[in-house]
């Protein structure tokens, strides 16, 4: 092993070590098969919630009602990343507004993993898994590119959904209802036949097709 290597090795456990005191400063339970890293489901999802919109400002009551967690949790859970350097957060009045923290040298990582694992994708991938007759599904347009890395605007005021299969419609706009619910925002869905990303034409394919596509694990 080469001395820069032996030093890489060494600065990626310290990282490791450093995301795991950060992570595990919460109230003992048990830990979210999404990510064991984590103690908790509320955490991972609370985390997700801020850390995958940077722009976005929540208070602690929104941050319950979107999240499911009871409003002391919130508190405690905004408590302890506030000290860490993951959140900021400001007072207008007695309202307390949270947003993340992308100072953090743990900001661009942390949010990428927790985004994938408990935020927009995990929402709409578990939306969807019971719905028949989807063969695959991507969130496409402006948040696909902001994950990305993209420049624009920020929050994303709604969510784009490629659908491509036969779905019972029902079933479809059912799911993504309950989605729009969890995740606090509309989420536009978009149907296509199976081989539309391989063989279809026109602007809207050259659009959708030419910028960032995240693809849903919908367990079909």
């Amino acid at each position: 092993m080469t001395r820069n290597s032996a030093g890489s090795s060494a600065w990626q456990a310290h990282y490791v070590r450093e995301m795991k005191s950060i992570l595990q400063d919460v109230d003992r339970g048990p830990a979210p098969s999404l990510l064991p890293i984590l103690r908790s489901q509320q955490q991972g999802e609370i985390l997700a919630l801020l850390l995958g919109d940077p722009d976005r400002e929540l208070s602690l009551t929104e941050i319950s009602r979107l999240t499911g967690a009871p409003h002391p949790s919130v508190y405690r859970e905004v408590q302890r990343a506030e000290k860490t350097g993951l959140l900021t957060s400001r007072k207008i009045g007695n309202t307390r507004l949270v947003r993340a923290q992308t100072d953090s040298p743990y900001y661009a990582g942390l949010a990428d993993v927790l985004t994938k694992a408990f935020g927009v994708p995990a929402v709409l991938a578990k939306a969807l898994q019971d719905v028949s007759g989807i063969e695959d599904a991507y969130i496409y347009g402006s948040w696909a590119a902001r994950h990305d890395g993209q420049p624009g605007t920020r929050p994303v005021g709604d969510i784009d959904v490629l659908v491509l299969g036969q779905p019972d419609r029902d079933q479809l706009y059912q799911a993504l209802g309950t989605a729009e619910q969890h995740l606090g925002r509309p989420v536009q869905a978009t149907i296509r036949d199976p081989g539309w990303l391989e063989s279809g034409s026109g602007s809207f394919h050259d659009s959708v097709t030419s910028r960032p596509m995240l693809k849903l694990t919908t367990g079909s």
